[in-house]
């Protein structure tokens, strides 16, 4: 959704000094089409991924100084903004989940299709990845997270079967341990049968939605009145974090009862989207791996009292 991040982002970087934070740098695809697009606009681009960064910064190097970039964790914006002297920002962006790059190279373990080591940490400077949980946890340990991250509901089954089948150090068997598991009549249903297992350990090995519970509110405490956030989430956990933020910064914040709202008790944010925008079906033909994207954008409108 490329272009529509652009145009929602843009009329808040028209201003000389303007400053886009993108909190999810990735390979710098986003972060390229809005510095193109907004010529006086400054990027700190974030990411906890070294390999990430280093792609970034090859790609970003002809917008010369317009570019700063660090390694961190989005919720880590704050300490970010505080070391770079800036208070407020005029743009931030999040691209959740996963990048291309992290996808793409079967060593990094994301990929259930495919064998490969079962890693899957966003950063390699992490110590603990997918192989330690499903070789150290518990059965209701292992449940918990299935159920919790992955919303799978034959957790508990799947659970026992990893247990059973310890220890693992590759993704074929876990896949097929897993399918195993499920009932052969809905195996062939609602996809891989091993992408909600994948899915939640990938949470699990990063603290995804830990972080994103904080990244989502400091993002919005970053931005200059007038200043706007947009968020991309691909599955319905993520999601049902940014939508509930955003609804909280759009109600009033004043007592009930009060027969005018005083200043800075009003909403914080004006929704710019309408629930969560999908890509296009011609995207989604185009790069299939935008067909579970859900776009929310929100603009400052007011400061907290």
């Amino acid at each position: 959704m490329l272009s529509r991040v652009v145009e929602l982002l843009a009329p808040a970087l028209r201003h000389p000094g303007a400053v886009y934070v993108d909190c999810t740098l990735g390979l710098g695809g986003h972060a390229e089409a809005v510095l193109a697009a907004c010529p006086s606009a400054r990027l700190v681009g974030i990411d906890r991924d070294r390999e990430a960064l280093a792609a970034a910064r090859e790609r970003l190097a002809p917008f010369g100084d317009r570019v700063i970039l660090v390694r961190a964790v989005y919720h880590e914006l704050p300490d970010v903004l505080a070391e770079l002297g800036l208070r407020r920002v005029q743009a931030v962006l999040m691209d959740l989940g996963l990048s291309s790059l992290q996808i793409d190279r079967t060593e990094r373990g994301f990929a259930y299709r495919s064998d490969a080591p079962l890693d899957m940490r966003m950063s390699l400077d992490d110590e603990v990845t997918a192989a330690d949980i499903v070789n150290t946890y518990d059965a209701y340990a292992l449940s918990r997270i299935l159920r919790r991250y992955g919303e799978e509901r034959f957790a508990d089954r799947i659970a026992r079967a990893i247990v059973a089948g310890r220890p693992f150090d590759s993704s074929a068997r876990l896949v097929e341990t897993v399918a195993g598991a499920i009932p052969a009549a809905v195996r062939h249903t609602g996809g891989h049968p091993a992408k909600r297992t994948f899915q939640a350990l990938r949470i699990e090995v990063n603290g995804e939605l830990d972080s994103l519970a904080l990244a989502v509110p400091r993002g919005v405490a970053a931005l200059a009145v007038g200043g706007r956030i947009a968020v991309l989430a691909y599955h319905s956990l993520e999601d049902r974090l940014v939508k509930q933020t955003f609804a909280t910064g759009a109600a009033d914040r004043a007592p009930r009862g009060l027969p005018v709202v005083p200043d800075g008790y009003g909403p914080e944010l004006r929704l710019l989207t309408h629930g969560a925008e999908r890509p296009t079906a011609d995207e989604v033909a185009a790069n299939p791996r935008a067909a579970s994207a859900r776009l929310r954008a929100a603009e400052r409108i007011e400061e907290a009292a």
